[in-house]
């Protein structure tokens, strides 16, 4: 038999083993390890100092290019709307800083300003389509009629836009008189408000879409039903843009997003995605003087734009009466 003395020192040999092992296995190791967690943080910040620096760059650039722009917009924008009257439109969720921005590179495109129509989110609502539609039954004129398919917002828009826009230059300027009474419903309903006097027609629209995607369970609807207004207000007068920002992210509430993937829309109605820069300004000019030629595009940074910039041509819009867009 085993000795149990011999036994338990086998055993007690074991456990030392075990244990020198380990201390031994962790010294051996914990340098190397301690080495290359270093080798990794330094190379981690060399990278983020690196794109820090990129990024700054990249910030002092666009400043300057933005800077120049601006200095260069009345020069670049000069003229290209002469003999037009422009509606302004505002979104609830608008930036009034982007609006205003815009309305002065309007003007120094030589446009003038039948004035301003905010639609409110009421309109947008839709538990509130029942409203709407009693509304426009109750003000359309006898020979307005709409699609089978038309929606609340569809035939809103027909209403809306029949009463603050033309396609006859002859006609810019004067109220609509089958449309009276439509923006005093529209506002004592509270689904919009007014100022200066858009009833005296214009023949081009700009809408200031939001400055951030609709959010929550309506998001979509919203934002479908701005795009069946702008869309309403193009067919009514000479063109329509709609003009915002790029989302951070894609999201089902982005108007634009929804006026770009509509096939049948973004033939006609165009937008522009960069008014927080001066080139998206200049952009929004320069797509309604090609909307004024009948045609549409999408333009800017985002999703979905297909160039930053409208082609520029020195060909400057005549004040006579054009077809629509």
């Amino acid at each position: 038999m085993i000795d149990f003395r011999y036994h338990l020192v086998s055993i007690v040999a074991i456990f030392l083993a075990l244990a020198v092992g380990i201390v031994m296995g962790t010294t051996l190791l914990q340098e190397p390890a301690i080495e290359l967690a270093k080798r990794t943080s330094d190379e981690l910040t060399n990278a983020n100092n690196d794109l820090r620096s990129e990024l700054d760059t990249l910030s002092g650039r666009e400043a300057g290019n933005d800077t120049f722009i601006a200095a260069a917009q009345p020069d670049l924008v000069a003229g290209e709307l002469t003999g037009q009257r422009v509606l302004l439109i505002e979104t609830p969720g608008s930036s009034t800083t982007y609006r205003e921005a815009v309305q002065q590179a309007l003007s120094q495109a030589g446009a003038e300003f039948s004035g301003r129509v905010t639609f409110t989110e009421k309109l947008l609502d839709p538990k509130g389509t029942g409203v709407i539609d009693g509304l426009v039954n109750q003000l359309k004129p006898a020979n307005m009629t709409f699609p089978a398919t038309a929606t609340a917002w569809d035939r809103a828009a027909t209403l809306l836009a029949a009463t603050y826009l033309t396609t006859d230059q002859a006609q810019a300027g004067t109220p609509n008189t089958t449309t009276a009474g439509v923006t005093t419903a529209f506002e004592t309903g509270g689904l919009l408000s007014s100022e200066e006097e858009p009833d005296k027609r214009a023949t081009l629209a700009v809408m200031i879409a939001p400055e951030r995607p609709y959010e929550g369970e309506n998001a979509e609807t919203q934002a479908g039903a701005l795009a069946s207004l702008i869309n309403g207000f193009d067919v009514a007068g000479k063109g329509t843009v709609l003009a915002g920002t790029v989302p951070t992210t894609a999201a089902p509430g982005d108007a634009i997003g929804v006026v770009r993937d509509d096939s049948d829309i973004s033939k006609r109605v165009s937008t522009v995605d960069t008014i927080d820069m001066p080139m998206g300004r200049i952009a929004t000019v320069y797509a309604l003087r090609e909307q004024l030629d009948g045609r549409a595009g999408q333009y800017g940074i985002g999703k979905g734009a297909s160039a930053t910039v409208p082609a520029m041509t020195s060909a400057t819009p005549s004040p006579t009466t054009q077809s629509g867009s």
